[in-house]
């Protein structure tokens, strides 16, 4: 039994949107104004341009695919199951961690203006409907899944486009070009760290890429997705920072926009906020639950986990177990709130994949050059660029991060050594001669 291949391109480039902006815009414009001032949307720009580099590394491989399993499938193809299975599990956990800290968002802001929601039975029960619908309907296809996910995509724009339009409507006029001075003026530690801190806001494209086996022509699809993704994203990120430092200037605030939000709109602005961080929250949520159960189908489908994930729904033709497993993970660590160590892993697993698909680039151009696939011009310049920049972005894990990154490479190993011998022993007995006589 096969996927159904039912997600456009529009709907593949709504999920990547829904991937990449998260709960981070929220809090990154604060820290980008302490340490550029009037020249912070330019890193927004520069950001943006850096994780091209990877992107356009990810367009190209991605397009020789149309299987599910996206970062994991393309290295293991490269590479081999080993380096493949690293790569899965540092995706897995890291999309796991950062769903789970989604829903926990989602609680804090509503517990802002519902108190009793942030504690008790209350909490669970909220956190179990949070789930629960979004599985609900990838459960029954991946079409209602997209769906969701592309109200939700349209839903968390909606807010943070009204705050666009009223900062570019009411300061736009008076918007003056940003002086050599204001950029020279920063230190090159402080556009560095900055660089840095905006890259993380660009980071879920990946994701959305898994489920490819249910996308529509994915040659085409997935390219046009990641780059529609990048620019919308770009243009929203860039037009958000020029709206908070024109709005409140290079004051101190630990909630910038709230503080946007609290001078366009006034006395409701807080709320206003509050509303479009839960939809961001949930949005996360609902993308990682159509992505990450296919990396679970993709494990079995190669070999590489129990079979039982791998099967189809006779009637909805989705990884019915798969979702359900993970969305009892996700639910456990969201309530327990040990999903911090994943979270912790999080943008150094991200690094590792990052740089994976990049030197597969590299690789299969070797292995596979007459692939019907988008030939990106200077592709192999372009990875060694994204594998540069991953790279420097390792560099900013501390001893912590580090040694639960060995964590996720030892269970990544344990599987590896699993599923080596498995095809072992399947091939022992295929090569045994059938038994003869009485085996009494």
């Amino acid at each position: 039994m096969d996927f159904v291949r039912s997600i456009g391109r529009w709907a593949l480039a709504g999920l990547v949107i829904n991937c990449i902006i998260g709960s981070g815009i929220f809090g990154i414009p604060a820290e980008l104004t302490r340490r550029l001032g009037r020249a912070s949307p330019l890193a927004m720009i520069a950001a943006g341009l850096a994780m091209a580099t990877i992107m356009v590394s990810y367009a190209e491989v991605a397009s020789q695919f149309s299987e599910a399993g996206g970062s994991y499938l393309y290295v293991r193809t490269a590479f081999g199951r080993f380096a493949g299975l690293q790569i899965g599990w540092f995706w897995l956990l890291s999309v796991l961690g950062g769903g789970a800290a989604s829903a926990n968002l989602f609680i804090t802001y509503l517990a802002g203006v519902f108190p009793v929601a942030g504690h008790g039975w209350a909490r669970a029960a909220i956190l179990t409907a949070l789930i629960a619908i979004p599985v609900a309907a990838n459960y029954r296809g991946v079409r209602a899944g997209a769906d969701v996910s592309s109200v939700l995509t349209v839903a968390k724009l909606a807010p943070l486009g009204v705050l666009i339009a009223l900062g570019v409507w009411r300061f736009g006029h008076a918007a003056q070009m940003i002086h050599p001075a204001e950029i020279s003026g920063s230190s090159w530690t402080s556009w560095a760290e900055a660089m840095l801190l905006v890259s993380f806001a660009y980071q879920g494209f990946e994701d959305a890429v898994v489920p490819a086996g249910e996308v529509k022509n994915p040659r085409r699809s997935v390219p046009f997705a990641i780059f529609t993704g990048l620019i919308v994203c770009m243009a929203a990120y860039t037009l958000l920072q020029f709206v908070v430092v024109a709005t409140i200037g290079s004051q101190a605030s630990d909630r910038p926009l709230g503080a946007v939000a609290a001078v366009l709109l006034g006395p409701g602005g807080e709320t206003f906020l509050a509303v479009a961080v839960m939809l961001s929250a949930y949005g996360y949520i609902s993308a990682s639950i159509l992505n990450a159960p296919r990396l679970g189908s993709a494990f079995a489908e190669n070999g590489d986990g129990p079979t039982p994930l791998g099967n189809l729904h006779p009637r909805y033709h989705t990884p019915g177990r798969a979702i359900l497993l993970y969305a009892a993970l996700l639910w456990l660590l969201a309530l327990t709130g040990t999903f911090l160590w994943a979270l912790a892993i999080a943008v150094g697993a991200s690094t590792i994949y990052y740089a994976g698909v990049c030197a597969s680039l590299i690789q299969l151009r070797r292995t596979r050059p007459n692939a019907d696939a988008l030939r990106i011009p200077w592709g192999p310049a372009w990875a060694v660029a994204g594998i540069a920049f991953s790279l420097l972005l390792l560099t900013q894990m501390d001893a912590r991060e580090a040694m639960l990154m060995m964590v996720t490479a030892a269970i990544a190993a344990a599987n590896w050594w699993w599923a080596k011998r498995r095809v072992s022993n399947t091939e022992t007995d295929v090569s045994m001669p059938a038994p003869t006589g009485n085996q009494n």
